[in-house]
């Protein structure tokens, strides 16, 4: 019954590695167009999100039937890494060295997702400041005020100030 779950076990991995070399892909495709500032473009990477994170999901899922059943075999149940070790030799290290390659993807997917936030973040401030600016009429005093309110009235905005 061991054998089923190694084979259980290799197949999750190869989808794991798949899943996230296409996930990495998308991530980059992303950068690329906030890059460019390609609207359209970024639209359009809804559906194939929607794919990956159904196929995530289902990844989870098998993750969470194949720790139970090894736990119901009696086997390290923690993680996907404990219970590779606890195969035999041969296929142990296949599935250990699998299983390093999936953790070093998964931090290359932290910092490809982190770097497409900062870039959007970073869009963010810069439209928020441009917005400031057309709001003050780049008057560093506040908008609102009592005093000389036709300085801060936003004059940029507003042709009739």
């Amino acid at each position: 019954m061991q054998a089923g779950l190694e084979a259980q076990l290799a197949e999750l991995l190869g989808e794991l590695l798949d899943l996230q070399q296409q996930t990495l892909g998308l991530l980059e495709q992303k950068r690329q167009m906030l890059e460019r500032g390609d609207l359209e473009g970024l639209a359009q990477t809804g559906p194939p999100e929607q794919k990956l994170l159904e196929r995530w999901e289902a990844c989870l899922r098998r993750r969470e039937e194949l720790l139970a059943e090894a736990s119901a075999q009696r086997l390290p149940a923690q993680s996907l890494e404990r219970l590779a070790a606890a195969m035999p030799k041969p296929e142990a290290d296949k599935l250990g060295k699998q299983v390093k390659l999936a953790k070093s993807q998964a931090r290359l997917l932290q910092h490809q997702a982190l770097t497409n936030w900062v870039v959007i973040h970073r869009c963010l401030l810069h439209l928020s400041q441009l917005l400031e600016i057309l709001a003050t009429g780049g008057q560093e005093e506040p908008t609102y005020g009592k005093d000389h309110c036709w300085l801060h009235s936003g004059a940029l905005v507003d042709q009739e100030v």
